[in-house]
């Protein structure tokens, strides 16, 4: 009622006030509350900032006026203050916008507000000052520094209030009070989470906040807690005090305090943290461990922040010192612990397997869970410190070769759950390489026959993680693919085949006899995978048959029809799932890559293409039909690969409902279905003009693109389309020639802000030049733009030789030079435009020639680097000593350019940086005939031959041409024609190697040879 209410009256003048009133007043229930709370935050969210129309002729949007604003601003705070929770955490939405569009220029006295009230006596008015306060640092976290001054200037007074109020609270442990301090505590967080303000907060007041911080670290957990159920102790307030608290000391230490590994600004400061706090830090932190390994509860995002801290902690030999005496008993007491079977895992396995899958998998979950810090700490120590693998080591067999009786499974599974775990630095030391195969037939093999389900699962684990063990016995890899393949396809439990799945994709990416061994089941794979895919829900194993896909390329080929169609099924299946979203919408795109890695692999097999294809649209058109923007991006991917080698009649159905999707959902995705444009233009161009409605739609596209505010790089690509069509319809197309230049040019008389719009734009009158240069200089000659009086064919060309060194790559240089060339080649009646540049057009040339060679080069580098194999041994890390520090140098090489980029006001506008000059453009891979490896139409010799017919026919034209050449540019030019010459005979070598090889007349070989005879008449 409310609502519908709102609906008819949210635009008159006092109604967004009046609403705030509403949900102000106490006399009001509280769902009434609620209800307008709601309505109001979505009128800011949606009318707060005042928009422009989007065309002339449109009216303006609605807006809140400036009168209702002013009234909001002046009472949110308080309304933010007064109301109860429910409604505040709307209104705390409602500031994050003010603050957004209206601080500091139309808003500035919210700060001062702020500390008004917690300078107040009144401590109910706190909490809501905080969350006020906190929307507002949070609306400078991803700010530059020098963004952020109008904030510190607030701060400089707020930050010592709240520390103070911070500290006073301390003696309080009622929930109220604990909750203060950790708002405080958030807000703190979010000022220093990316940019540590040193002028702001000086040594005396950051010493200040690390004290109060470890004090709270310190501080017991009141006893009633403890009453409290395990899994419903993470959310209490004491407990998330602590967790902000951790979260602040450890992000301190990784950002701003670990030398060596900071950015530079930082390098003192990191020097001061680590000998001033790190100790103290570590005590706390490590008694909470020690009350851990007494079994007394820590929460689980405490306990991972602690063992995050220590994983820094170790790489510095001041803190490694501290921890070193306590790491054995950590390793044994806290991180085996942690990474064992628990009782919450078995519950979890045989109630819901496959939401054991899910959190298992779960990646997000691991930035969470203390069982991946436990992890991540355990390989940094072992790998980073001196005599901690082999002490590690012998812990760790010490279990798995239990001679005082049977090992408890959970132990063992730990156990292994350690050894997999630091199996990449086992791999790199000789003596635990040269067990590793040992190891695995003594400990890991049996464990497949374990009558527990985790401990199967486990030795699939393992087998993963040792899966580029060298094996010495061929026999010990068969007998691994085999456990495996069993597991995946026989075992009862599903995380045991989960993970025999996830095992056999390694193994079949690291061994290559692996392949071999599995492919006479490989029918019976394919079809468990596609069960579990289905059964799971998981993106993990979509993974595993695309490279299942890969490997057995042509032995896939029968199965393909049967995979595609199980995948389009799972993938309906997926989408009328009730499952997270999030976690629907990740699978949803692994099937579809799958599909799309399928349709590539099988690309050259035609038949089985067409078998597929109507598999794989019907997906598309689901996609289509439900308007899941959401998956566009995979769905134009397979109409792409669905049209790379030929495109049939169902496909070319296809190509109006692109057409459609783009006058439908705007032009956001005219660059992702740009790949699928030019193939329906390239790879089958006969049936592409043969029907002038697909050249309308393709002009229709790049105008609509050209014409809006729809970005630079899609314009690029809009371009880039009526350019390879010039190319690819060269002398067949002449009616729309017209058009497509008049779009160019017209785009460059409106503002251009980078070099790559503008060449692009320039490429496709240079495209027409090449595809007919009399009849683009007439066009020139009667084509008009707005904004100018110059004639447009003196514009161009001026523009053009200003801009010659902006074409970068392959292509745009080689079509910069067949034009300028077709400038040299103007015979009969010459504009005169032309032989005013005269003198800037070999020069161009050089230069253009010069970047051509470089690009040439480096793309037969990167041919040659990929067709061989690396031989370069692996990086073993060094192990430590106590006093030594890991010193991060491409880390803070790193953090110093991304300094360097995002304190730079604006990149420059040098279009010949080295950075660009050895690589292909962005635009490079939609090919043209130009490109192809066949095509005759060499540059260099097109242009040697330019000039030296130019000498004997046109000598007073070809003198003004050289007339201005230097003596160095002589010498350039001499190196292309060599060059061209050279091309000229490998080109010829081509053609005779594709003929068969050289073809000699005497085909009948003389019986005898007579070398001092007359030779024969």
């Amino acid at each position: 009622m409310v609502t519908s209410i709102c609906n008819l009256v949210h635009k008159i003048i006092g109604f967004a006030p009046t609403l705030l009133q509403l949900v102000m007043s106490e006399q009001v229930d509280i769902p009434v509350r609620q209800a307008g709370v709601i309505y109001l935050k979505k009128m800011v969210c949606q009318f707060w900032e005042q928009k422009e129309p989007a065309t002339v002729t449109e009216p303006v949007p609605f807006f809140i006026h400036e009168q209702d604003k002013q009234v909001i601003r002046d009472n949110v705070v308080e309304a933010v203050i007064t109301t109860p929770q429910p409604v505040r955490v709307q209104l705390a939405v409602c500031i994050s916008q003010l603050i957004k569009y209206d601080y500091p220029a139309r808003w500035p006295g919210i700060a001062e507000k702020v500390a008004m009230y917690l300078q107040s006596d009144a401590h109910n008015t706190w909490m809501g000052a905080l969350i006020c306060l906190y929307q507002l640092v949070k609306n400078f976290e991803f700010k530059k520094p020098e963004e952020r001054l109008t904030l510190n200037q607030a701060m400089h007074h707020i930050l010592p209030i709240i520390q103070q109020r911070c500290l006073q609270l301390m003696a309080d442990q009622s929930e109220p009070a604990i909750l203060l301090q950790k708002q405080i505590l958030k807000v703190f967080f979010a000022l220093i989470q990316f940019h540590l303000p040193l002028d702001l907060i000086t040594k005396e007041m950051f010493t200040q906040w690390m004290e109060l911080v470890r004090q709270i670290i310190d501080k017991p957990i009141p006893e009633h807690t403890s009453q409290v159920d395990e899994d419903e102790r993470p959310e209490l307030s004491w407990w998330k005090l602590k967790k902000w608290a951790c979260h602040i000391v450890t992000r301190c230490f990784e950002r701003y305090g670990s030398p060596g590994s900071v950015m530079k600004e930082y390098t003192e400061f990191a020097r001061w943290y680590l000998k001033s706090f790190s100790g103290g830090i570590l005590a706390v932190l490590l008694k909470l461990l020690d009350q851990y390994r007494q079994k007394q509860y820590v929460s689980p995002r405490v306990l991972q922040q602690i063992l995050n801290y220590l994983n820094i902690g170790v790489d510095h030999a001041f803190s490694w010192k501290i921890i070193k005496p306590h790491m054995l008993v950590i390793i044994q007491k806290i991180i085996f612990p942690l990474m064992c079977h628990t009782d919450e895992d078995q519950e979890l396995w045989e109630s819901d397997p496959a939401e054991y899958i899910r959190v298992k998998y779960d990646v997000f979950q691991e930035f969470f869970s203390p069982v991946t810090a436990a992890q991540t700490l355990l390989c940094t120590v072992v790998t980073r410190r001196k005599e901690m693998l082999q002490r590690t080591m012998g812990f760790i067999m010490a279990i798995l070769t239990n001679n005082d009786g049977p090992t408890d499974p959970r132990h063992k599974a730990g156990a292994l759950h350690m050894v997999g775990a630091v199996a990449e630095t086992l791999l790199q030391k000789k003596i635990y390489k040269d067990q590793a195969e040992g190891m695995i037939i003594q400990h890991v093999f049996p464990e497949f026959a374990s009558p527990h389900g985790y401990l199967r699962a486990r030795a699939c684990w393992v087998l993963n993680h040792f899966s580029e063990v060298k094996f010495k016995q061929p026999t010990t890899l068969e007998k691994a693919v085999e456990l495996t393949r069993l597991a995946m396809c026989t075992d009862k439990e599903l995380p045991v085949r989960v993970e025999g799945a996830v095992a056999l994709q390694q193994l079949l990416g690291n061994q290559d006899k692996a392949k071999d061994f599995l492919l006479p089941h490989l029918g019976t794979i394919v079809l468990e995978l596609l069960k579990i895919i289905r059964e799971t829900e998981s993106d993990d194993l979509t993974s595993v048959m695309q490279k299942i896909v890969c490997v057995y390329q042509e032995e896939i080929a029968p199965l393909a029809l049967e995979i595609c169609t199980h995948l389009a099924e799972t993938f309906a299946e997926v989408l009328n799932s009730s499952t997270d979203s999030d976690e629907k919408a990740i699978l949803a795109m692994g099937i579809l890559n799958t599909l799309d890695t399928i349709v590539t692999v099988m690309e050259d097999q035609k038949e089985v293409i067409q078998n597929i294809e109507g598999v794989v649209l019907n997906v598309i058109g689901l996609i289509l039909q439900q308007n899941l923007m959401e998956f566009y991006d995979e769905s134009l991917t397979l109409i792409y690969s669905l049209t790379s080698k030929f495109v049939s009649e169902r496909m070319w159905n296809v190509f109006p409902l692109l057409y459609d999707i783009f006058k439908n959902d705007g032009f956001d995705y005219f660059t992702d279905m740009m790949p699928a444009l030019h193939n329906y233009i390239t790879v089958d161009p006969d049936h592409f003009i043969a029907n002038p409605r697909n050249m309308e739609i393709i002009y229709d596209m790049c105008k609509t693109i050209m014409a809006a505010d729809s970005g630079e790089d899609a314009e690029c690509h809009a371009a880039k389309l009526l350019e390879v069509l010039l190319i690819q319809f060269k002398g067949k197309i002449d009616q729309v020639v017209p058009l497509f230049i008049e779009l160019a040019l017209e785009r460059l008389t409106r503002e251009v802000k980078t070099s790559e719009l503008r060449t692009m734009c320039l490429q496709v009158v240079i495209a027409a030049l090449y595809y007919n240069p009399s009849m683009l200089f007439e066009l020139l000659e009667k084509i008009h733009m707005p904004n100018t009086n110059q004639p447009i064919t003196q514009q161009f060309l001026k523009q053009w030789m200003q801009d010659t060194d902006c074409f970068l790559g392959l292509h745009d240089r080689k079509i910069c030079v067949l034009g300028l060339c077709m400038l040299l080649d103007t015979t009969g009646n010459r504009p005169q435009e032309i032989t005013s540049i005269a003198g800037d057009i070999i020069p161009a040339c050089i230069m253009l020639f010069d970047g051509l060679k470089r690009a040439y080069q480096y793309r037969a580098e990167q041919e040659d680097s990929s067709d061989e194999e690396s031989d370069e041994e692996e990086f073993v890390a060094a192990e430590l000593d106590d006093d030594d520090d890991v010193i991060d140098e491409e880390g803070e090489q790193y953090l110093e350019k991304l300094g360097r980029i995002t304190n730079a006001d604006e990149v420059g506008e040098d279009c010949d940086e080295e950075d660009y000059e050895s690589e292909e453009t962005p635009l490079e891979s939609y090919e043209t005939p130009l490109d192809r490896d066949e095509t005759e139409v060499d540059e260099y010799q097109v242009f040697k031959n330019v000039l030296q017919n130019l000498e004997h026919s046109d000598p007073a034209w070809y003198h003004m041409l050289m007339a201005q050449l230097n003596e160095s540019q002589q010498k350039q030019l001499q190196e292309i024609f060599s060059l061209a010459e050279k091309r000229r005979a490998a080109m010829e070598s081509k053609k005779i190697e594709q003929r068969g090889g050289y073809v000699f007349n005497q085909t009948v070989v003389p019986g005898s040879f007579n070398f001092g005879g007359v030779p024969p008449q």
